[in-house]
């Protein structure tokens, strides 16, 4: 797997585990989670600064936001409870189905 592709996932990693912190934060009113939130929101944006140097903007931000919001509604619904409803479940479905479509077929993945 090329390098950008496995900077790009820690950076989702990252987004997730600081949008994850911020839930827990509730509301920065939790120091902890708050500090958590500053960190992995720092390490994600400085990946995706370094996967910039390998991908377009729109192409990587479609990834890393696409993918973001599936793994962030699955903890939400695993970790807090949150409920998903088939629109939610479809709409995602077809976030995942967009982010492959971009990996198997599209010429502007990579500069």
């Amino acid at each position: 797997m090329p390098t950008h592709f496995i900077t790009l996932f820690v950076a989702v990693i990252f987004e997730t585990i600081g949008t994850t912190a911020l839930q827990a934060s509730h509301q920065f009113t939790r120091p902890g989670p708050s500090i958590i939130v500053v960190i992995a929101y720092a390490l994600a944006f400085y990946l995706l600064a370094l996967t910039l140097k390998s991908m377009p903007v729109g192409i990587m931000y479609a990834i890393w936001s696409g993918s973001g919001i599936v793994l962030i509604a699955l903890i939400g619904w695993v970790v807090f409870g949150q409920s998903l409803d088939w629109p939610a479940i479809l709409g995602m479905a077809l976030i995942l189905g967009g982010i492959v479509i971009i990996q198997l077929f599209s010429k502007t993945a990579l500069h």
